[in-house]
């Protein structure tokens, strides 16, 4: 288990300063269901972390409790050094700064693609018309979508959609984006196009934390693998050692069940 120490003792050194998400033995019950237990995780800015680990085992819990869309029963989350409010203005606040992209879209069906990337900055951001309108476009061009802007999200595919979700999530200028299974309700063929605007993402500096069952992206684009089963962060490591090494068992069984199907 040594390993295990040394790349932390590692990225604590050089990440502790920098960190923009820090979660604290942070504890999470659903009834009598202990979902997240006792977890310890920093994430530092410009980083992207995966989250990986079989179904039931708290990835999602975990990517909600980062903007509050599940509460914490112990234990404390930071963002930009600010511990996450309960509620009110202040919750609204982080959340901007937060943005997230869910399994199913959560566009607003009545609003077309433009008003859709338009809105946050509107109500939450404040601000003006024209620069909102300004940012939309140019977002909506940058995850290849830009001829879609007067369609309604009904009128496109679940790639365009999602495409579009990322878009309104980066309208806002948050500081981390999280993604939570962003390509899991996905067919086949329109997974790439979503997961090429991820990596471009990445490739740009966005500090993610990255939900998926999508190896190959977890292999090219995350700074760092977070394995969890059960509830807990199992083992952590760069990609290259967590593909070609993994150090739990539980771990290389879930390894060999999704590699070698």
């Amino acid at each position: 288990m040594s390993g295990v120490s040394v790349t932390k003792d590692v990225r604590d050194a050089a990440g502790a300063a920098d960190d923009l998400v820090v979660l604290n033995n942070v504890n999470k019950h659903f009834g009598a269901l202990h979902v997240l237990q006792d977890i310890d995780l920093s994430i530092a800015r410009g980083e992207v972390v995966v989250v990986i680990g079989p179904s039931g085992s708290g990835k999602s819990t975990l990517c909600r409790t980062i903007n509050r869309l599940e509460t914490i029963d112990s234990g404390s989350i930071t963002v930009d050094g600010k511990v996450l409010p309960s509620e009110g203005r202040e919750l609204a606040r982080l959340r901007a700064d937060v943005g997230m992209v869910f399994q199913s879209f959560n566009l607003f069906a009545h609003k077309t693609v433009l008003q859709n990337v338009m809105l946050g900055q509107l109500k939450v951001r404040k601000t003006d018309q024209t620069a909102a309108l300004e940012k939309a476009k140019s977002l909506l061009d940058r995850v290849g979508v830009g001829s879609q802007a007067d369609k309604y999200p009904a009128q496109l595919s679940g790639g365009q959609q999602q495409r579009v979700a990322i878009a309104r999530a980066l309208a806002m200028d948050p500081k981390v984006m999280l993604f939570d299974e962003p390509t899991s309700a996905l067919d086949p063929e329109m997974i790439n196009e979503v997961l090429e605007v991820m990596q471009q993402l990445a490739r740009e500096g966005m500090t993610m934390v990255v939900v998926t069952h999508e190896m190959g992206f977890a292999r090219s684009a995350a700074n760092r693998v977070v394995f969890m089963a059960d509830g807990k962060i199992v083992e952590e490591a760069t990609p290259e050692q967590f593909f070609s090494n993994p150090r739990s068992d539980r771990a290389k069984d879930f390894l060999s069940k999704i590699l070698h199907h």
